[in-house]
């Protein structure tokens, strides 16, 4: 049996809702992913962001291979409950899998998608060659 505030949270038909990794302090919206009943419960339970991957179909322990972990200050509801907002330390300073700060890294400009943030890390230092 889940525990009543799992209940309350609209999740999507494949039982996920998109969860908002926030950075604390700066305000910055690092990425987006997914989560499912557990990946949340975990996540509350060890500080650490877990997340429920698409691709892969299991859990994912944000920093699990690249050591860039979060540790979670605050998870927020917003006023539909079908989205998270986690307010998060992001250790190591690199969100995305790219080796960058954050994953929103394309601006818009002059009709097409600009590259405006640099790598900070290269990915195959974090995840090995055949990543």
């Amino acid at each position: 049996m889940s525990p009543d505030w799992l209940d309350t949270i609209h999740w999507n038909p494949d039982g996920l809702i998109p969860a908002i990794a926030q950075e604390t302090g700066t305000g910055k919206v690092l990425m987006l992913a997914w989560m499912n009943r557990e990946s949340l419960q975990r996540t509350l339970e060890t500080g650490e962001a877990v997340y429920w991957s698409r691709s892969r179909a299991r859990l994912w322990h944000k920093g699990e291979s690249s050591g860039n972990t979060q540790r979670v200050v605050q998870v927020r509801l917003d006023c539909d409950r079908d989205t998270l907002l986690l307010e998060v330390v992001q250790r190591g300073g690199i969100a995305c899998h790219t080796g960058r700060h954050n994953c929103f890294y394309h601006r818009y400009e002059q009709g097409d998608w600009q590259v405006v943030d640099p790598v900070l890390k290269d990915p195959a230092q974090m995840y090995g060659e055949g990543q």
